[in-house]
């Protein structure tokens, strides 16, 4: 026979059923908010405009952009950790504010694996390394040679500090044992005027933003940073076999809510989003991006960040990047 205090537990999980249920047959009634932590033109903003789009068709309720940059994304992921967990605020997450920045910035008010709730990975890519059509490398070797000889003199360009930008430009010197004079910009947008322009001789960039730019020739690509070759940049070799062995840096985004988001809402959201993610018009127009259309359940995705918040940490410390 139960006793009086199991009878009372046994009560309040069957009366909450209903009350799951029709949280989810009710979400959304109203506009759904998707922070994106960096400014217009970025990569994340391209992926959240993207999914907005259809998630709104898909939910018939108003899904819009919140563009909150500064501090390598760490304010618009700050500002989405403090809203309210009701599904009306979401986060388009990457590797920097939710897996690097708590190592780099002191200002960073958030806990990356506390205080978001995960739903579903949406993209994984590997950086293009770009240079200027005025700096003399046709290839990621003669690159490496000129990098030898001018010691200090090239510049790269990046979000900042500890971005996956930064990160891995100082991975590469560290790799080669080489240097390069460092100068940041607020967003990738901003940096890929910078190089057209030519006031910065080379930046790792996300594929999605610099391909373009490559495609019309205003930029030469020289290398990709992932495992493999991808076929968007015919004969553009990896980092890895152009005399950096070992090489690799692939960037991820993910869409994460406030942490304690209701079980209901992060069951929709992720089953809406990964109906999306899945279609063959998304992964055409990723594709084209130089981004490869991904998914996952919330538990997968919770476990990548843990997974890759001790790596940043490890790499962070072995560059040698302080706190600031």
């Amino acid at each position: 026979m139960k006793s009086p205090l199991a009878r009372a537990a046994m009560a309040i999980l069957f009366a909450a059923l209903p009350v799951a249920g029709a949280i989810a047959q009710a979400y959304p009634t109203k506009t759904i908010r998707v922070v994106v932590p960096f400014p217009p033109g970025g990569t994340s903003d391209i992926i959240g405009r993207t999914l907005g789009i259809r998630l709104s068709k898909a939910v018939g309720q108003p899904v819009v952009m919140d563009n909150r940059a500064g501090v390598a994304g760490s304010i618009g992921a700050s500002i989405a950790a403090k809203s309210p967990p009701d599904g009306y605020t979401l986060l388009v997450g990457n590797v920097g504010p939710i897996a690097v920045n708590n190592q780099i910035y002191k200002a960073v008010d958030y806990d990356s694996i506390r205080d978001f709730t995960p739903i579903t990975l949406t993209v994984t890519a590997p950086q293009l390394v770009v240079v200027h059509p005025s700096v003399p490398a046709k290839t990621f070797r003669e690159f490496n040679a000129l990098v030898k000889k001018h010691s200090g003199k090239i510049n790269y360009g990046s979000s900042g500090p500890g971005s996956i930008s930064m990160l891995s430009a100082e991975l590469y010197k560290r790799m080669t044992k080489s240097d390069m004079l460092h100068v940041p910009f607020k967003g990738s947008a901003l940096i890929t005027t910078a190089a057209i322009s030519g006031e910065v001789d080379v930046v790792f960039s996300d594929m999605a933003v610099i391909l373009p730019h490559v495609q019309s020739g205003r930029l030469r690509a020289l290398a990709v940073t992932g495992p493999k070759p991808t076929p968007l940049v015919p004969g553009v070799p990896t980092v890895s076999e152009s005399g950096v062995p070992g090489f690799v840096m692939t960037s991820w985004w993910g869409i994460f809510g406030p942490a304690r988001l209701p079980q209901p809402v992060v069951t929709k959201l992720n089953t809406e989003l990964v109906r999306i993610l899945k279609t063959t018009e998304v992964e055409k127009i990723f594709a084209t991006l130089g981004v490869d259309a991904a998914n996952s359940t919330p538990e997968e995705l919770a476990k990548l960040v843990r997974s890759e918040v001790p790596r940043y940490a490890k790499l962070i410390q072995q560059i040698g990047i302080p706190k600031q």
